[in-house]
């Protein structure tokens, strides 16, 4: 019998879940909503300190030990702050999946992204001026605006060298 196969586009996020559940369990967190929402759990000012690295679970099955990494300068608060890290963790999932945390020193990743330097080099009056005058036609500030800065960025381009 054939295989009956949906033709329509999904989005990339709706099969992320199911594709990574293998790779998440061996890595020993099976909750990827903890960490995708750990800045909704814990707030910003704890998250861009500290970031969960895996859930192991007690054979009891009552809660589990979440493992976080903690930048140095917010170890000693976090230790303190344990009680009401795992009141919020266990809030947000609705059940007690939290029983304790085990705090490992190291650094942390930037959260935020930020915009890198930029290393292009300048616009010429030449590039400038032709640039201009393309957009000279179009009537939308707003579009006139996003085109400008593409074209900035387009034309202020380094060439790699080979």
């Amino acid at each position: 019998m054939p295989v009956k196969r949906n033709k329509r586009l999904k989005a990339v996020s709706s099969e992320t879940e199911r594709i990574t559940r293998s790779i998440r369990k061996k890595r020993g967190l099976s909750e990827a909503a903890l960490i995708s929402d750990w800045i909704h759990i814990v707030g910003p000012i704890l998250s861009a300190e500290c970031f969960p690295t895996r859930l192991t679970r007690n054979k009891d099955a009552v809660g589990g030990i979440l493992h976080i990494r903690v930048s140095g300068a917010l170890a000693l608060e976090l230790q303190h702050m344990q009680p009401q890290v795992i009141e919020r963790v266990n809030q947000y999932f609705g059940y007690e999946a939290l029983s304790a945390l085990s705090l490992h020193q190291g650094p942390i990743a930037d959260q935020v992204v930020e915009e890198a330097p930029s290393n292009s080099r300048q616009m010429t009056k030449e590039k400038r001026t032709l640039l201009d005058k393309q957009l000279m036609e179009v009537i939308d500030d707003e579009l006139r605006l996003a085109l400008n800065k593409l074209g900035e960025g387009i034309l202020s381009k380094k060439v790699r060298s080979e």
